[in-house]
């Protein structure tokens, strides 16, 4: 879909033996009709087209709050752009952007882990600086599981229940339950009184991880995109290594679950998506560290 998008845009585009070379002269305005509204695609097309000479339009756009902020963020710069929450995005292309400060919206699967963080331990969090309003169906999941939540403006406090309940989730595009969600709810409910069952949408592949879970005791089965899970009673300890980004995160808080110590290799997958991740786990009573060298 990005070479798609580039493609329509009049990028040259050569793919050759694992490698994509683009060329263009001048990027030209075009209608870019995605065929599924990818966040990573609508935002390619968008940033590929904001210096063209004349107006683009995005149908079937992913309407992510990120998409959002960085429609907010590229119009303070001087771009014009429109649509950005709907599925129709429109960009008029100027000449140049300015330099400028912007402050980021906070990071809604930042929040969503630490809450299932607090899920699998039975814990309780107060998280600053969210939008719940992003996290909707994350917090009416965690509500189905039987937390607790309490929801302010910029606030979310979230108490867990000793043993969180199975429910059922399937992931899809936004305002549905967040693909990037989908790990750590799964590893949370490995834990949970009941089976589950995991549907996955949106990405193909996303279940690599629950291979590293297994090895945890964890019961999963996965068939397709469907994953089903038996809840234990507790994770156990193991070597893990992570695959991806949000199953590497997965893997941290089922650590946090498991009786003894687990060790976690290949954690840049990991840090590259979250900042002081060990030193915001230690401040909430985790009992882990970053070995040199990892």
């Amino acid at each position: 879909m990005h070479l798609k998008a580039f493609r329509d845009l009049g990028i040259n585009i050569e793919e050759e033996s694992g490698y994509i070379k683009c060329s263009c002269d001048k990027i030209k305005p075009a209608q870019i009709a995605l065929d599924f509204p990818s966040v990573g695609a609508t935002e390619n097309a968008i940033l590929a087209s904001v210096l063209a000479e004349g107006k683009t339009v995005i149908t079937n756009a992913a309407m992510e709050p990120e998409i959002i902020d960085l429609q907010n963020f590229l119009n303070k710069m001087g771009a014009n752009i429109t649509g950005a929450g709907t599925n129709i995005i429109t960009i008029d292309g100027v000449q140049k952007l300015k330099d400028i400060s912007y402050r980021i919206m906070p990071d809604r699967i930042e929040a969503g882990t630490f809450l299932c963080a607090a899920a699998i331990t039975g814990g309780n969090i107060k998280i600053k600086n969210i939008i719940p309003e992003h996290l909707t169906p994350v917090l009416y999941k965690l509500e189905e599981c039987g937390c607790i939540l309490n929801i302010e403006r910029n606030e979310i406090i979230m108490q867990a229940p000793k043993k969180i309940k199975a429910v059922d989730i399937k992931t899809m595009p936004y305002p549905g339950f967040p693909t990037d969600m989908q790990s750590l709810f799964l590893t949370m409910l490995t834990v949970a009184k009941g089976t589950s069952i995991v549907i996955e949408n949106i990405f193909e592949n996303r279940y690599k991880y629950t291979n590293e879970l297994k090895r945890m005791g964890a019961k999963i089965t996965v068939e397709g995109r469907t994953a089903i899970i038996k809840g234990i009673k507790k994770l156990s300890k193991a070597n893990v290594k992570a695959t991806d980004l949000r199953g590497g995160a997965s893997l941290v808080i089922a650590a946090l679950n498991a009786k003894g110590k687990t060790k976690i290799e290949n954690i840049e997958y990991i840090l590259r998506g979250y900042e002081n991740f060990d030193k915001k786990l230690k401040d909430i009573g985790a009992k882990i560290v970053i070995e040199e060298g990892e």
